[in-house]
């Protein structure tokens, strides 16, 4: 080993207990933290929509966190603010930058794994 060098040790976590949960109109989130990343699990009921049920939370225009995310379930639409649009399902991974809105389409709840955005998400200031 390189002088220096930080010794790493094997985790394991569970979604079932994590860190810190987040419930707000129609969703939540749950953290859970490893090292220096922040994975968090989302859900979003139908009639979920970012604009009603998280900026009142956020207090900005929209949404500004980046997301990284793979899509366990459900369909969500989203629209950046430039008029930018598209829906992902099951399976779909997306990159999705700040200055979006977003809600849930039909009648099953979207579940979605996030790498980037959900460490500050519904938060508030």
């Amino acid at each position: 080993m390189k002088p220096g060098t930080a010794i790493q040790q094997i985790e394991k976590r569970s979604m079932s207990k994590p860190d810190e949960k987040r419930t707000f109109n129609k969703g939540k989130v749950e953290l859970v933290t490893l090292g220096d990343v922040t994975l968090g699990r989302a859900t979003f009921e139908p009639g979920w929509k970012w604009s009603t049920c998280v900026k009142p939370i956020a207090k900005t225009a929209s949404c500004e966190a980046p997301h990284l995310q793979y899509h366990v379930s459900g369909r969500i639409h989203v629209v950046m603010d430039d008029g930018t649009e598209q829906e992902f399902g099951p399976g779909d991974v997306s990159l999705i930058p700040s200055g979006h809105d977003s809600w849930v389409v039909g009648d099953e709840p979207v579940v979605l794994i996030d790498i980037t955005g959900l460490t500050e998400y519904a938060k508030g200031t």
